[in-house]
């Protein structure tokens, strides 16, 4: 069985939505047979390319202020907690994702890139650690697995821009509209970070229908 999961590094349901498939992944037969696979999706398009604080750029895009913005953190960081994730967001960065995205897809080619994504979310949302510079995703990448030189070639050319923009075009395709988005082999979709026992019946379905079990 495969999954293709759209999402975004800098997307707090996303990590939340990871984390419930693990755990429903955990509670099956065979789950070191099926293939997850992460896709590139760019929340936010407007993100700046210089970083910039997460909270300013969340109350100038809603128009709420930083108030609601620090509402909405404090929301997803309570989600988060329920299954076992520890968020520190109110002194987050925030900005373009192409960089990390694209060492997802070199660690794809590698067969890390579930530890690579695992690094990256943890990096960002619980670690106060940067995706937005080379260096700093040269080391998250290297912790989880993938050599340094390799990710430093990557981030120094344009490598797996033409993946990146693939996933993205599918995406339109589907008509995702927002992440986390899970396709189970390529039959039933599950959007947004759905709790694991939701997962857990999609898991089932599309192994029934496969004749996996």
């Amino acid at each position: 069985m495969r999954i293709d999961i759209w999402s975004d590094v800098v997307c707090p349901w996303c990590y939340i939505g990871k984390t419930n498939l693990d755990a429903a992944l955990a509670q099956i037969d065979g789950a070191e047979d099926v293939d997850v696979v992460f896709r590139s999706f760019v929340l936010d398009p407007s993100a700046p390319a210089e970083p910039v604080s997460a909270v300013d750029h969340l109350a100038a895009k809603y128009g709420g202020g930083r108030a609601q913005a620090l509402e909405m953190m404090r929301q997803v960081t309570t989600v988060a907690a329920g299954v076992g994730l520890e968020y520190h967001l109110e002194d987050s960065l925030t900005g373009q994702t192409l960089d990390a995205h694209r060492i997802l897809h070199l660690a794809r080619q590698e067969g890390v890139q579930a530890e690579v994504a695992s690094g990256l979310f943890a990096a960002h949302f619980t670690e106060g650690r940067s995706l937005f510079d080379h260096d700093s995703l040269t080391q998250i990448g290297h912790d989880a697995g993938l050599p340094e030189e390799q990710i430093r070639a990557v981030l120094n050319s344009d490598a797996f821009t033409a993946d990146v923009v693939a996933d993205l075009e599918q995406a339109r395709a589907y008509g995702i509209s927002g992440v986390p988005f899970f396709v189970f082999d390529g039959r039933y979709a599950v959007a947004g970070a759905q709790p694991r026992e939701v997962m857990a019946q999609a898991l089932t379905r599309a192994a029934q229908d496969s004749g996996a079990v």
